[in-house]
């Protein structure tokens, strides 16, 4: 084992602070990333302050990871000292169940080993995140990062990214599809850029009239407010596919009933209760569906972090100092921030 500085929560009902933590020494087939920056997703609030059943203490949050590789094991052959390499949501699983033979690692039936508050199997302690100045992580599961990109403003991609990427690829949105992306937030403004990069009309809805402009300059071709009733009508019978990005629980009727026939609602924000239940004459009009999606596997993360380089897609990101994150996290709540924080681990205080 090795010492990292990192950044984590004692507790959930305490800010997070400077500690050390162990990393395993790298194996033969290990790649160890000295951290540059890491994203700030919903995700990390949730769990450092208790609110998705975290259990063990400390937690260190993190898994929108970009840096570069400092060491890799002998048995490693995708990477080499140097390279830019990344890391999202998840470290490890089976890789024997049929979810992880089709490259659904998210999916993995024996449980995937996230990339923090999970147990890593090589040592048995729990994994520790982004919030830190380095990982260590089987190549399989590291990400290649173009060198010609913002690297800041890719970090969010590992997770805003590939969760707004894998639902347009699974419902194979194309430059004919007509796209609804609920909620301009963290992922909703990634959502509408990787939509219209791949050719698709744009629809963004929101409660807040003055996101318009943004949503235009961001690619969205129409911009609907959801509180007005008859724009709402308008928008009826219109979308092939809606990706509701939004953490809150929401009426879902009025999204269903802006889908074509055989059109699908597809929910990625994880609210804290459940959305009401939509009303079954809305899907069985048309023939509608109500889903949902999560990440995406490892070959489809690649993909898309290949896809937004070549089509210069990155997130609207604000940089913060990693002692900045407990104010940070309360500027989430409040929507006080476009779109994505990402951390400068540079900034990082030493505890080793």
């Amino acid at each position: 084992m090795s010492q990292t500085n990192a950044f984590g929560a004692p507790a959930a009902d305490r800010p997070l602070h400077s500690l050390a933590i162990e990393r395993r020494v790298p194996g033969p087939r290990d790649v160890s990333i000295e951290i540059l920056f890491c994203g700030v997703c919903h995700s990390d609030l949730h769990t450092a302050r208790g609110e998705w059943g975290q259990r063990t203490w400390p937690i260190v949050p993190g898994h929108e990871i970009v840096g570069r590789v400092s060491a890799v094991g002998e048995e490693v052959e995708r990477f080499a000292v140097g390279d830019l390499a990344g890391v999202g949501c998840m470290v490890d699983s089976c890789r024997t169940c049929a979810s992880c033979g089709e490259g659904l690692e998210q999916y993995c039936e024996n449980g995937a080993t996230f990339t923090y508050g999970s147990v890593e199997k090589e040592t048995g302690r729990m994994t520790a995140g982004g919030y830190s100045s380095a990982i260590v992580v089987d190549q399989d599961f590291v990400l290649r990062i173009s060198p010609d990109v913002d690297l800041a403003a890719t970090a969010p991609l590992l997770c805003a990214g590939i969760t707004t990427y894998s639902p347009l690829r699974h419902w194979n949105v194309g430059p004919d599809s007509k796209v609804g992306v609920v909620g301009l937030g963290g992922l909703g403004h990634v959502g509408v850029k990787i939509a219209a990069a791949i050719g698709a009309a744009v629809t963004l809805f929101t409660t807040s009239p003055g996101k318009a402009d943004d949503a235009r300059a961001l690619g969205a071709s129409e911009v609907v407010v959801s509180t007005d009733a008859a724009r709402m009508k308008a928008a009826r019978g219109t979308l092939d596919l809606i990706v509701d990005t939004v953490a809150a629980p929401h009426d879902l009727d009025p999204y269903l009933r802006s889908l074509r026939r055989d059109g699908s609602l597809v929910l990625l924000g994880a609210p804290p209760a459940p959305h009401p239940s939509p009303a079954v004459f809305a899907l069985t009009a048309s023939r509608r569906s109500l889903a949902g999606s999560n990440i995406g596997g490892i070959a489809e993360t690649q993909e898309m972090l290949d896809f937004c380089a070549e089509h210069g897609v990155t997130a609207e990101v604000e940089m913060i100092a990693m002692e900045q994150i407990d104010e940070a996290y309360d500027r989430m709540l409040a929507s006080e921030v476009k779109y994505r924080f990402v951390i400068d681990i540079g900034s990082m205080p030493s505890a080793v």
